[in-house]
């Protein structure tokens, strides 16, 4: 899962109980960006090679470059993206929520830990999970699967149920 729920204090001591970390999933890892980039242009080559002492060449040479370029682009803006995560922080008084965005400023919901409730809902993403206090009601996780967001509802309503006491 690509979330990590952290105990930093003893459930008696009225300090931070837990905090969350949540991030975007990355199915290629940066070792595999190597690989599949050095692949891509071996693989791209062949052709180009068969061409080898034609003017064609010339023609070919450039579009491969292009692929080869674009690959590379997509794959380290998706790295970028993938910088993207939320940390939640619950004690029994307070819930705090970060949401950290590469190139934004970061984003803070605090609230009476009480109140809070986490839900799946219908929304703009299958099983859209929300904390509400009944004023307001923010997203979280929308970056996980659909059963990643399941299982980390019924985490959150044990979490919030323990910090109530």
């Amino acid at each position: 899962m690509p979330y990590q729920w952290t105990q930093t204090a003893p459930d008696d001591s009225g300090a931070v109980l837990q905090k969350l970390t949540l991030w975007p999933h990355r199915s290629l890892p940066r070792k595999g960006f190597v690989w599949f980039i050095a692949t891509t242009a071996i693989l791209l080559s062949l052709p180009i090679v068969a061409m080898l002492g034609s003017p064609i060449l010339w023609g070919l040479l450039p579009f491969g470059a292009i692929v080869v370029a674009g690959i590379w682009f997509a794959l380290q803006h998706s790295y970028r993206t993938g910088q993207t995560h939320e940390e939640l922080t619950l004690n029994r008084q307070r819930l705090h929520v970060r949401r950290l965005d590469p190139g934004k400023a970061p984003r803070d919901w605090d609230t009476n830990s009480y109140w809070v409730r986490a839900q799946i809902r219908k929304g703009p993403v299958q099983d859209y999970l929300t904390l509400t206090d009944g004023s307001r009601e923010i997203e979280l996780g929308v970056f996980l699967t659909p059963p990643e967001r399941r299982a980390l509802c019924e985490e959150l309503t044990r979490a919030i149920a323990r910090a109530r006491g």
